[in-house]
């Protein structure tokens, strides 16, 4: 029984049909769409933003929602989603992942009625893009540790500090923020052309380069009542939840990197022939070839699994952190080996090896660090609390 080289633990098997119709969607237009632009659109630092209509017209934006022009897909087909957009590049599974998870999902769940109408739909088209503002350039992994601020002020509330290393923030009109107010963290809806708020793109990036990554300013930005979260209870329960979901999208999406780097390692290693025979054909390359296979194919595993236990409504934070973790860990492994064994082709973007591992480098660092996840784990083991 010949098996796929890229699935070599028989996912597919394991599929609904749904679930593969979605998924080849999806690989049609990376494969039509994303892959002849996105090695000029990296070297170029520049985020290809006339995909956002074909990417809306899939379905892809707020794809597991239901209503307001969204796709109510299942867990598994999201993460399909995240896993073919990523082996096109990260910064377009950055770009869904932001503006379905950190952006549509909490308007859904911790908006009124009529931000929900008045926003979902079209960013379910692609016509209002979104942002995530939490990351402030001094807290990193310590959210609380925010200096920016929300004070009653009659009846509005008045905005200051800024954020960093926030995905979309060039592109976005409105920008989900957390800040701190009297009686703790609380979310926003931040409009672009609000007096006193600004965007700037963080230029000079070895990573996600083909991404639009900013940082938003505050400056006594006056915002009604109408644009708090009601549902946003005091604390970080509600930005962290909306981190655990874009933590799931991360963990299938790195597996598509992961798959391009085998996928061009074994092309490359058959076709290039040294001291006469193909480099495929010793030891060595069998043996780093077959360690990427085992580590694409536990990730690809734990993911799908994860994604069940998502849809019947029985996966924990801990457990996406441990997906983040092994998958993250797992995939740049694979892009900075199958790097080294392209030689010196491997260091240009005409393959795709060291984009993905630049790109990891970052996938790896946001959304919570590695060590991040290793310490909620530990705690969940333990019992006591390390952070």
């Amino acid at each position: 029984m010949a098996h796929d080289p890229l699935d070599i633990a028989g996912i597919e098997d394991e599929l609904q049909d749904e679930e593969r119709l979605v998924r080849d969607s999806v690989a049609r237009f990376v494969d039509d769409e994303v892959l002849p632009i996105i090695g000029r659109c990296f070297a170029e630092h520049s985020f290809p933003s006339e995909l956002i209509a074909p990417m809306a017209r899939l379905g892809l934006l707020g794809s597991s929602l239901e209503g307001y022009g969204c796709a109510g897909l299942n867990a598994v087909s999201y993460g399909l989603i995240c896993r073919e957009l990523e082996r096109g590049d990260s910064a377009l599974r950055s770009f869904v992942s932001v503006q379905s998870s950190l952006c549509m999902f909490p308007i859904y769940t911790y908006g009124s009625p009529e931000q929900r109408e008045r926003w979902l739909p079209g960013m379910a088209r692609g016509e209002i893009i979104g942002c995530f503002g939490l990351t402030e350039a001094h807290g990193g992994s310590d959210p609380l540790n925010m200096n920016t601020t929300a004070k009653r002020q009659g009846g509005d509330w008045v905005l200051n500090g800024s954020k960093m290393w926030i995905t979309n923030a060039p592109l976005a009109d409105v920008a989900i923020v957390w800040a701190l107010t009297d009686e703790g963290a609380r979310g926003f809806l931040v409009e672009r052309g609000m007096p006193g708020f600004s965007t700037a793109e963080i230029e000079r990036k070895m990573s996600l380069r083909a991404s639009a990554t900013g940082a938003l300013y505050f400056d006594d930005v006056r915002i009604p009542e109408a644009n708090l979260l009601p549902g946003s209870s005091v604390g970080l329960k509600a930005p962290l939840s909306c981190l655990t979901q874009a933590r799931f999208g991360i963990a299938w999406g790195v597996m598509g990197a992961a798959q391009a780097c085998l996928g061009e390692a074994l092309h490359y290693t058959k076709e290039r022939v040294l001291f006469g025979r193909p480099l495929a054909a010793t030891q060595a390359v069998q043996i780093r070839l077959a360690e990427m296979s085992r580590r694409i194919s536990l990730g690809e595993v734990l993911a799908l699994h994860m994604a069940r236990r998502k849809d019947r409504g029985t996966l924990s934070p801990v457990q996406v952190s441990l997906a983040k973790w092994n998958n993250c860990r797992a995939a740049i492994d694979v892009a900075r080996d199958a790097r080294d064994l392209l030689g010196g082709a491997g260091i240009t973007t005409d393959h795709a090896a060291i984009r993905h591992s630049l790109n990891l480098e970052s996938v790896i660092t946001y959304e919570g660090t590695e060590t991040i996840h290793q310490l909620s784990l530990g705690r969940e083991l333990t019992g006591l609390n390390a952070f």
